[in-house]
């Protein structure tokens, strides 16, 4: 681990020199490579997929570790949007001028070597591998064992478009070990490693928030909600919300709990049920849904804080949108929050007043992600309140550094 950190650095050194024209053909080649090695990388899935089967993994999960056609697809896409984008690396801000005549203007900069250690999701190594290039970055890619094999074969796919466009091999490195260790040291190498991102389940995260010394950009849980306001268009809430929640269960911006306001429930809940139960959703909630909805199970404190992952639905009916958004404070992770409304002033109220990473007016939370919002792809999705909230894109990955030009000038 030593080894990689030391060469993750010297990489981090050289890609300051990297052009944009250079990091452009490395992620053009990386998205042929991918259309071309298709069967050989769902080979190298079905192998984590079996093995992943035979220890009856969580189907959320399984979905989360598929390489199916479709994700391929949308890292192919995010690598040709990423080569696209402008680059940001060497960009200036508008300089001012001294009473004395010299020039201060400030320059984005990479941030230099980001560990990314996450769980599951194979597609990772591409996202995060395109962004930390494009950004000027050198990557340490650590995945989970039960993706171990399909990791190994994307990153074979990323060292091919290193070599293409000349850039140096040790700028993406990804750890061929499941050993537990290995996340440890990394976690702990302030000298090699400028930030890590973790993407995983509460209890990687958690673990790493407690023993990590290097930096991080974070967020623990999603625990997203959708709220019907009294002026909602119904058909639109109720297409809203069940998208939210069914589009897949395994993604951090699945909604986990509907609120919906007393002034509708009776007229939109019945049908909205009908919808969830039909697709296998299992209701949770308060004592009024219970009476709107019979087949809702009954909600406890623990349903309005968890993150379900699963088709698991907890519902309320409140008396008022602050009494939403009270709820939102309460028991929400500060991850994405929508409300679906007719009226300007509540929206603008609720977007004023969540305090979430991402808020939403009449949109279903399932949106939450960096390809979504024109970023090509993400990093991960930070509850940070400092550096980079919300989806981490490009320019989440670089900071600023204060560049000043003279002719001379003395300090008197």
């Amino acid at each position: 681990m030593l080894s990689i950190g030391q060469l993750a650095r010297q990489a981090s050194r050289e890609m300051l020199r990297a052009t944009g024209a250079q990091k452009a053909k490395a992620l053009l080649a990386m998205a042929d490579t991918l259309s071309e090695q298709r069967a050989a990388l769902q080979s190298a899935n079905m192998l984590d997929l079996d093995a992943a089967r035979a220890r009856n993994i969580e189907p959320a999960l399984l979905d989360r570790l598929t390489l199916s056609d479709r994700s391929i697809d949308t890292m192919i896409e995010g690598l040709r949007q990423i080569a696209a984008m402008p680059d940001p690396v060497g960009g200036l801000t508008a300089s001012s001028v001294r009473p004395n005549g010299m020039q201060v203007a400030q320059m984005r900069v990479p941030l230099g070597v980001i560990g990314i250690i996450y769980e599951s999701r194979p597609n990772v190594t591409i996202d995060a591998a395109a962004l930390c290039l494009k950004s000027g970055n050198a990557a340490i890619l650590r995945g989970g064992s039960e993706a171990l094999h399909s990791n190994l074969a994307l990153g074979k796919v990323v060292q091919q478009g290193l070599a293409a466009a000349g850039l140096p091999a040790q700028a993406v490195q990804v750890i061929d070990t499941p050993d537990r260790a290995a996340v440890g040291m990394l976690i702990t190498m302030t000298e090699h490693i400028d930030v890590i991102i973790p993407r995983g389940g509460k209890s990687l995260i958690k673990r790493l928030a407690e023993e990590a010394r290097v930096p991080m950009i974070k967020h623990l849980d999603g625990n997203c909600h959708v709220y019907i306001d009294a002026h909602a268009d119904l058909q639109k809430a109720s297409d809203i919300a069940f998208n939210a929640k069914t589009y897949r269960y395994g993604v951090c911006g699945a909604m986990e709990t509907l609120l919906v306001h007393t002034a509708v429930a009776q007229a939109v809940l019945p049908e909205l049920a009908d919808r969830f139960i039909a697709h296998g959703v299992e209701l949770r909630g308060c004592p009024i849904v219970q009476k709107i909805i019979p087949a809702a199970l009954s909600a406890t404190q623990e349903d309005w804080g968890t993150e379900y992952l699963a088709p698991i639905l907890a519902v309320k009916v409140v008396e008022s949108i602050e009494e939403a958004i009270a709820h939102i404070e309460r028991w929400g992770s500060g991850h994405t929050d929508s409300i679906v409304t007719k009226d300007i002033s509540s929206a603008q109220q609720f977007q004023r007043e969540v305090d979430s990473s991402s808020v939403y007016v009449n949109l279903p939370t399932c949106f939450a992600d960096g390809f979504e919002y024109g970023l090509g792809a993400e990093i991960g999705i930070s509850t940070n309140r400092l550096h980079a909230r919300g989806p981490v894109g490009l320019e989440g990955l670089t900071t600023l550094k204060w560049v000043l030009q003279g002719n001379g000038q003395i300090r008197g």
